[in-house]
């Protein structure tokens, strides 16, 4: 841990920031974080309160002159994703984030960092504290458990905040102004069956391995193109099935339903004739799998290992089917915004496919900035799992935050970053979720945006936040604060 951190510009944004990363706050586990920042909260003799599922909300009184103003929410989520490299052994649990500088960049070591949401957090704190800043009422919305379920932004009571503006800071591009975003669905997929357990006695084992992937977001990052561990691996199965007599007995692939799989596993046993020309197979289609995505992906590693011979298989017809679904299910994006070029509307994530004793579970995240066109993908993947005999189940569901190009704190905040870097930002809508749709719906009058510094390949263990761009973002929210009248 680099304690270089709290020294950066600014200070009190980067302090605040280093001792979130010393508290573990994997989401489903944020009592201790949203503790600490109530704490913070109080100490600062400032009104601070906890709702029902646990968001926490901090009031700060207006300063003399600008009593008048509009009432803003800074919003943040306390929660981060837990992403790290097979290569360390961190638990998220009980370990600090290990976190450093490097050059312009703020990032750690094999783990995500959790700037994703901290330094909006941060961005917060540093407001509630500064006494030397002009605002008007203000509001600090710190929300639990965003990553899996948004359940913090579901779980908020009409009449809770009193703001009239809400300036969310979880979006990842400094110079962005973004005014919308798409909403998501959870598809929950199943596989039952009674375990073979007749292995025939020639018959080897082979651990496959799939490693070394980027990942990533699966809204910021899907468009980039980056590959897919479970995509991967099953197409390579569907030729060792066919062509080598293999048998799957397990598959683990993937971790996070929101994070592109970086890695996938799969036990299998195939005749032992067919070993040796086997290893030359996974050999070929690690530098096919290179070859194809050249210049986005630079360490796929894909090998085969002997191993101890499994006591069960996965039946043979359960197998060849749950191959031909993941084969063609849809992964990636799928449709474009015609009005916001260059912005994904609709996308699926094959994030998860596990198995455990009778059970085979895959987990797909679904987004889009269309309702119907979200239960048209929606449709289309439980179609063909159920064509394979699986059970399909939607949950989870969120809507998208419909964009306002006449939205007052656009028109204020455009004006600002002229004013201060003369030159126009950028208006957006984000593929990724935000709580603002949700929020919206609860709070349907409330005018809304979404700010944030520069941070590459959240939910990755390559996760990093720019330093000069946290700078420009709480230079840019001090004076939006000024301006809001």
């Amino acid at each position: 841990m680099s304690e270089e951190i709290k020294n950066l510009i600014p200070k009190q944004v980067w302090a605040n920031f280093y001792e979130l990363t010393l508290i573990p706050r994997p989401t489903g586990h944020t009592e201790a974080v949203a503790r600490y920042v109530e704490n913070f909260g109080k100490s600062l003799g400032l009104e601070t309160l906890r709702d029902g599922v646990g968001n926490v909300l901090i009031r700060k009184p207006a300063t003399p002159g600008k009593e008048k103003s509009k009432g803003v929410i800074l919003q943040s989520h306390l929660d981060m994703v837990p992403q790290k490299n097979s290569s360390v052994n961190h638990n998220f649990l009980t370990d600090p984030i290990d976190a450093y500088v490097e050059g312009d960049w703020v990032t750690a070591r094999e783990t995500t960092l959790g700037a994703d949401n901290g330094i909006g957090a941060a961005l917060a704190m540093a407001v509630l504290s500064d006494n030397t800043l002009k605002h008007g009422p203000l509001e600090a919305l710190f929300t639990i458990d965003e990553e899996v379920g948004m359940d913090g932004a579901f779980g908020l009571k009409p009449g809770f905040l009193k703001g009239e503006i809400l300036i969310n800071c979880d979006s990842e591009e400094e110079g962005q102004l973004f005014v919308g975003c798409a909403g998501g669905a959870d598809l929950n997929i199943s596989f039952q069956f009674k375990d073979d357990t007749y292995i025939p006695k020639d018959d080897v084992a082979v651990k496959l391995s799939l490693t070394g992937l980027k990942g990533g977001h699966s809204g910021v990052d899907i468009h980039l193109g980056r590959a897919n561990a479970n995509k991967l691996i099953f197409r390579f199965l569907k030729e060792a099935v066919a062509g080598y007599g293999a048998r799957l007995s397990s598959i683990d692939g993937g971790s996070l339903r929101n994070a592109i799989p970086r890695e996938a596993f799969v036990v299998i046993t195939l005749p032992e004739d067919n070993a040796d020309i086997f290893w030359e197979i996974v050999s070929d289609y690690q530098e096919l799998f290179r070859t194809e995505f050249a210049g986005i992906e630079t360490g796929i590693n894909f090998t085969a290992e002997k191993v101890e011979r499994p006591t069960t298989l996965i039946p043979e017809e359960i197998q060849d089917d749950l191959i031909n679904a993941v084969e063609g299910c849809q992964n990636g994006v799928i449709s474009m915004l015609h009005d916001f070029p260059g912005t994904v509307e609709s996308s699926s994530n094959l994030a998860i496919v596990t198995s455990s004793e009778g059970l085979i579970e895959i987990k797909i995240l679904v987004r889009s900035s269309s309702e119907s066109r979200k239960a048209w993908v929606n449709s289309s993947l439980e179609s063909i799992f159920s064509l394979a005999g699986a059970r399909v189940d939607e949950g989870g569901s969120y809507n998208g935050w419909q964009p306002n190009i006449n939205s007052p704190i656009l028109k204020v905040m455009l004006q600002t970053y002229k004013d201060l870097y003369r030159k126009t930002p950028a208006v957006k809508v984000m593929h990724a979720g935000l709580e603002c749709g949700i929020i919206q719906g609860i709070y349907p009058d409330m005018d809304m945006i979404s700010i944030g510094p520069d941070l590459q390949h959240p939910h990755s263990p390559d996760e990093r936040v720019s330093i000069s761009s946290v700078a420009k973002v709480w230079d840019f929210l001090k004076a939006t604060l000024e301006n809001i009248e």
